[in-house]
């Protein structure tokens, strides 16, 4: 980690009472600096005081702009490129699940940069978990702080040639990556779960179908899909802010044929994924 801000100090120790902790009750952004730009700030800003709302903390103009005055101080000091993380969490309480009008605490963090040039020339693999998704609308689409079912599927992998998982909810339909959101491409159109009962909705998923119907590259379908309705796809690509789009060459359906060495179901790097991250990246280049 290059810093850390809590509440605007420089500091990594938060209180042992806090809700954030105890209860992940809260929320957090996670966001790529680019010479020094916060991309698609709006964008997590919005979702942000979305999922505060959802959970009845306080999120208001003042929240939003000492957010961006830590923004500024950690990418001035650090001449930033790199991940940055928004954390907002209820604050400080007395044990008990009541809600209670506390200040909330405020924790901003940047991180380097991971290196996925690699990985962005030539695709991933992935791993189809066998860890679920619950099914919880008042918590779906969100980005709250209780990341533990995406910390289960991410633990049935430690191979490093597999990147990211893909999990199922308790439905059986596909949801998304451990961390990242998930499209397919048959013919043409372009496939991405609905995630109104379980799942993050990402800024980088709301743009991209939105720069998808712009262009009138594809068409567009969102709903409840089940594995095999994926693994017909002619293209597979996730997407999250920190990679941007990362396209699937490669998935396997259990762990014995990646611990085994056995080839997973392959998948073309198609030209309509590689359009789709050329549309992202101009889109970021009026931004910096």
């Amino acid at each position: 980690m290059l810093g850390a801000l809590i509440n605007g100090e420089s500091d990594q120790q938060i209180e042992v009472a806090d809700r954030g902790l105890n209860y992940g009750d809260g929320v957090f952004e996670t966001i790529q600096i680019r010479n020094g730009v916060a991309l698609l700030w709006q964008q997590h800003l919005t979702r942000m005081r979305h999922g505060a709302a959802r959970l009845k903390i306080p999120f208001d103009d003042t929240t939003a702009a000492l957010f961006l005055s830590d923004i500024s101080v950690l990418a001035n000091q650090f001449n930033a490129t790199g991940v940055l993380k928004l954390i907002l969490t209820r604050g400080n309480a007395e044990r008990g699940y009541k809600i209670v009008d506390n200040p909330v605490t405020r924790i901003t963090t940047l991180s380097s940069m991971p290196d996925m040039s690699d990985l962005h020339s030539v695709g991933i693999s992935v791993l189809l978990c066998q860890t679920q998704l619950a099914r919880q609308p008042l918590l779906a689409g969100i980005k709250h702080l209780n990341r533990l079912e995406q910390v289960m599927a991410r633990s049935e992998w430690s191979h490093n040639g597999i990147t990211e998982g893909i999990v199922c909810d308790t439905d059986g339909f596909v949801i998304e990556g451990c961390m990242s959101n998930l499209f397919w491409i048959k013919g043409e159109t372009l496939f991405t779960p609905r995630l109104s009962h379980s799942g993050v909705i990402g800024v980088v998923r709301n743009l991209l179908l939105e720069l998808c119907v712009k262009e009138q590259l594809l068409n567009i379908s969102e709903g409840f899909y089940s594995i095999q309705d994926l693994l017909n796809a002619d293209e597979i690509f996730v997407t999250n802010s920190v990679f941007d789009v990362l396209a699937v060459k490669e998935i396997h359906l259990d762990q014995n044929s990646v611990n085994s060495g056995l080839s997973g179901q392959v998948f073309e790097f198609g030209a309509k994924t590689r359009v789709l991250n050329s549309l992202l990246q101009q889109y970021y280049l009026k931004e910096v």
